[in-house]
Order: C-alpha cells, then sequence, then structure tokens
C-alpha cells in the first residue's frame, strides 16, 4: 500500500463530473489497485475514489486512475507532505461475532427460510474485497447476494452494495439482487436499503435454531 498525504485537487469524470478543490488529504493506493481519497472526517469512507480492477498513472504531479468503463479520477498533487509505501501481505479477513457466524450458518443450511425458491449457491463466496455471506439463485437463475448481520446498519448495506458491483463485473452473475438479513434492522438502514433496490429481511434466530417454521419479516 502507498499513502500519500498531499495538498491535492481531484477531479472526476464518469457518469457525472466531481470536482474536489485543493485541501490537504490522504491518497491511498493499494495493492488490489484501488486508489481513494480520505480527509480528516467522514470516518471510513472516501471523498472520492476508484475501485479496482483499474489503472493507476502518474506523471508530472498528476495520479490518474481510470477503469474499462471509461470512468476516470485524476488527483493533482500540489504538495506533497509525506510519500511511503508498505507491505501489508495477505489480511486473515474478518471474523463475524458468534451471533452472526450462528445466524450465517443456520440460514445457509434453510435458504428457503428467506425466500422457498432460493437455492444455495456457495457460503463465504470470494470476492476481491473479502468473502460474500451467501450466494444464492432464484427460480429465474437470478444470482442473490445476502450480507448477514446480527443488526442491519447502513455500513451493512454498504457492504453489500461493494460486493454487488464485483459481482456484476461477473456475466455470469450479473445482475445481482441484494438481499440483507439481520435480526434487527435500523429504520435508517432500512430507508437506505429500500432507496438502492437492497430487500431487507428480518428473522428469528430462536426460530432457526429449534427448526421450526420461520416467517420472515420483509421490508
Amino acid at each position: 500500500m502507498r499513502i500519500l498525504v498531499a495538498r491535492c485537487s481531484v477531479d472526476y469524470e464518469g457518469r457525472l463530473g466531481a470536482r474536489l478543490e485543493p485541501a490537504v488529504r490522504v491518497v491511498m493506493m493499494k495493492a488490489d489497485g484501488s486508489l481513494a481519497v480520505h480527509c480528516d472526517a467522514k470516518a471510513y469512507k472516501p471523498l472520492n475514489w476508484m475501485s479496482p480492477p483499474c489503472s493507476i498513472r502518474e506523471h508530472d504531479g498528476v495520479v490518474v486512475a481510470s477503469n474499462a468503463k471509461g470512468e476516470l479520477l485524476r488527483v493533482t498533487l500540489h504538495e506533497v507532505l509525506a510519500d511511503v509505501s508498505y507491505e501489508l501481505g495477505d489480511d486473515p479477513g474478518l471474523e463475524k461475532d458468534g451471533v452472526e457466524a450462528e445466524l450465517q450458518a443456520l440460514i445457509a443450511a434453510r435458504v428457503a427460510a428467506l425466500r422457498d425458491d432460493f437455492v444455495l449457491v456457495r457460503r463465504e463466496y470470494p470476492t476481491d474485497i473479502g468473502p460474500v455471506d451467501l450466494l444464492c439463485r432464484d427460480r429465474d437463475g437470478r444470482a442473490i447476494v445476502v450480507e448477514v448481520k446480527r443488526v442491519g446498519e447502513i455500513a451493512g448495506v454498504e457492504q453489500l452494495l461493494r460486493y454487488q458491483e464485483r459481482l456484476d463485473c461477473d456475466s455470469t452473475l450479473a445482475p445481482t439482487r441484494g438481499v440483507l438479513v439481520a435480526t434487527r434492522i435500523k429504520p435508517q438502514a432500512r430507508a437506505f436499503a429500500e432507496s438502492r433496490g437492497v430487500e431487507c429481511i428480518e428473522i428469528a434466530l430462536d426460530a432457526l435454531r429449534d427448526g421450526a417454521p420461520v416467517d420472515p419479516t420483509l421490508f
């Protein structure tokens, strides 16, 4: 990973145009081919970014990331304050807490509890940003990307959307359909999910444990 701290301006050209005026920011270029621009706010979410796979070039103080869709992110470095690179190696990945792990395993064994036409393709389906909890197919053969959380929050919806973005690059899976499953889904997360076409399902963990008929609450 390469990390630049620099006074920079950022221009995006793609489905729409966007510009960040000069300011001190952090520019991260990762080994997976991604580029992200951060400020000292907004928690983990970058101001702008280019997802892999993309091509990154640097010339005369300008870093340009572009992808096959014709999108372009141009970072103009006005003053570089720090420029460091690190080899991070392979990451073991995020371990879910006990409830999430159990919920995922129980749903994998009974995906029809979500929808009677769902068929499990694979649990922990790999992507370059981490494994999808459950990849399923419906009766029409459409790929269903299922993200399982103990409590459904906006961060979980964003994670699911990133997985969908990756899998939609695969013509054998696109277009995917997203489903967020949790024992409880917060109203803000539900509203955000619905705005992005993600289905929300609340499901009772005890019913899954007991093997009893499950009546998921759909939103």
